[in-house]
């Protein structure tokens, strides 16, 4: 897996494979010689008879349920596959995206004022700024600066924002927690839209620039790419108005930046010729009366400074002060500029971006407040589609193609990792068929999952897919002691009825054990409690889900597919079986004596 979901993925892997391996090794070694000298019979204290009283009657309670379902099996079938199909149609609402924001106290702050506008009246309007964030409980400390990150934006500003922990927040509106970040932020963002001279705000969240695998760090980013400049700025922002109107997404921008109004001096050629005027010496002309040119030098202060010349700054602000100076021809007489060029004035363009060797312009910005990233990558483009000419198209790059990949790479692991599990089931019982009654499990823990996610309004994102991946490791147990114990008892000698009413009870200690085990084990991480809550909350909460659904599924749709699933086995399996049989039947060498 590439990019940085396969960074993730690689210590979860390493990490679960090194777990997994040295836990065989101890349960072959250690755990039987502590069972050896450890171990007691029979539970006599209080909590351990109270124990047994429980799940005697669990056992049952457990045993006649399970007689009536081998009674319906196809019944049992046809309502496990009704819940499976409902958890895939609960799937598509839930939100994807490819990380939670997480309240780390931090954000940036990007405004804009009008193209053209001065560094004094950018000034002027980060004041107020200042006056507005100073006033906040929420703010601990703040860093700003105009005229853009690299200079040269007149026009523009940023903020940089770090907010108190939030024990020292004062509390949201309403509620008794203290204010969140997306909170103070969804409040910047009203404010600052309200200051006069503000013409775009946007806000970046900085807990969401670890998933851009490269770009501008936002959750949402399109490249529209196509031949014409001017055009590619206008489509721009028709599918950046369209689709902060559509309520799936705010604080969108565009890289298409106008600066400040230019003067474009275009010499005609015809004309200049016949008045005797060369194309150099208009060139000459406009950059020693507007540029300056350097005459000399002087020192003061131990320094030495260029002395230019050039005409007053009030005689060269604009294009009539340009059409009004004289150029000298090669005759030596003067001739009016404004008779040899075209003077145009036009906004110019602080840079060009090109991408995949097109002229490109991005389209980015954040998913609004409770809406799904895939929603709002998905309504951007269906409006390329409708707005967008031949010749024209419209491409995910940084974040939202970082999404793109990483869920189809999860799919992808996913599929991988129940063919493997597949594979090595059927080497191990020898069968085609019990490997699939085993692999009932995960589909009843997909379920499970998305059920609890939904519940606790959740996203389908990195860290809950981690847990649906943990998932499809660990609930095959189940079905693994339900199959291999019954495999035993009819190797006894029972038909497979029989078998199942009597090594299911029999299992179901050590399922509840194991399942409720995990529960616990992903509790602290479905709390959200401390710094990163917000990240590893739904991978908790996907395995407690999974893990208590799949298990209650599967104590009765196991053993009915199975049940159904021995009209299937081969002739090799039950000639094997009767070996074993015959075998039992023998007396054993020295009865007779």
């Amino acid at each position: 897996m590439q990019g940085i979901i396969g960074k993730f993925f690689f210590e979860f892997g390493v990490t679960i494979s090194v777990a997994v391996a040295f836990s065989l090794l101890e349960a072959v070694t250690l755990a039987p010689m502590r069972c050896s000298q450890f171990l007691e019979a029979g539970h006599d204290g209080r909590v351990g008879r109270a124990m047994d009283r429980v799940m005697r009657r669990l056992t049952l309670l457990y045993a006649r349920a399970l007689e009536g379902a081998l009674d319906r099996r196809w019944s049992v079938i046809a309502v496990a596959v009704v819940l499976f199909a409902a958890s895939l149609g609960l799937a598509g609402r839930l939100r994807r995206e490819m990380t939670p924001p997480q309240d780390q106290g931090t954000f940036t702050v990007r405004f804009q004022t009008p193209p053209g506008s001065s560094l004094a009246m950018t000034d002027e309007v980060f004041r107020k700024i200042e006056t507005f964030i100073q006033a906040r409980p929420e703010l601990l400390k703040y860093f700003g600066s105009i005229g853009g990150q690299q200079g040269g934006e007149g026009n523009s500003g940023n903020l940089f924002v770090t907010m108190k922990a939030p024990k020292d927040r004062p509390r949201a509106e309403g509620k008794r927690r203290p204010v969140t970040q997306q909170e103070f932020m969804s409040v910047i963002r009203k404010e600052f839209a309200k200051i006069p001279g503000m013409r775009r705000v946007a806000l970046q969240d900085r807990s969401q620039t670890i998933s851009t695998g490269g770009g501008r760090g936002f959750p949402i980013e399109l490249s529209v790419r196509g031949p014409d400049w001017d055009k590619l700025g206008d489509l721009a922002e028709t599918i950046r108005a369209r689709l902060q109107d559509s309520g799936l997404a705010v604080d969108m921008d565009t890289s298409y930046q106008v600066g400040v109004p230019e003067v474009r001096v275009i010499p005609d050629r015809e004309k200049a010729a016949s008045r005797g005027v060369t194309v150099a010496a208009i060139a000459r002309t406009i950059n020693s009366t507007v540029g300056g040119v350097r005459v000399g030098k002087y020192t003061k202060g131990g320094r030495r400074y260029d002395i230019r010349v050039s005409l007053a700054d009030k005689n060269r602000t604009g294009q009539a002060d340009i059409s009004s100076l004289w150029v000298r021809n090669v005759r030596g007489e003067l001739v009016p500029l404004s008779e040899v060029t075209t003077i145009l004035n036009k906004p110019t363009l602080l840079s060009i971006q090109r991408e995949d060797r097109e002229r490109a312009v991005t389209v980015f910005g954040n998913v609004a407040p409770g809406k799904s990233q895939a929603d709002a990558i998905d309504a951007a483009q269906r409006i390329a589609k409708e707005v967008l000419p031949d010749g024209y198209r419209l491409a995910a790059t940084g974040g939202s193609k970082q999404f793109q990949e990483s869920f189809r790479e999860l799919i992808l692991a996913l599929l991988l990792g129940i063919l493997i599990a597949y594979m090595i089931l059927g080497a191990q019982f020898d069968s085609f068929l019990h490997p699939f009654t085993i692999l009932l499990a995960l589909p009843f823990s997909l379920s499970g999952a998305l059920f609890a996610l939904r519940l606790f309004d959740y996203s389908l994102n990195m860290m809950s897919m981690i847990g649906i991946l943990l998932l499809m490791g660990i609930v095959k147990k189940n079905s693994i002691l339900l199959v291999e114990f019954t495999n035993a008892q009819r190797h006894a000698g029972l038909d497979a009825r029989a078998a199942l009413l009597k090594a299911c009870p029999l299992r179901l200690r050590p399922i509840l054990m194991t399942s409720l085990t995990i529960v616990a084990g992903s509790v602290p991480a479905a709390l959200t409690l401390g710094p990163g809550a917000e990240l590893r909350a739904p991978m908790g909460v996907a395995v407690i889900g999974g893990t208590l659904i799949s298990t209650l599924l599967t104590l009765f749709v196991v053993p009915c597919a199975y049940s159904l699933f021995t009209r299937l086995e081969s002739g090799k399996q039950g000639g094997r079986r009767a070996e074993v049989l015959e075998a039992l039947a023998q007396p054993a060498p020295g009865a007779g004596a």
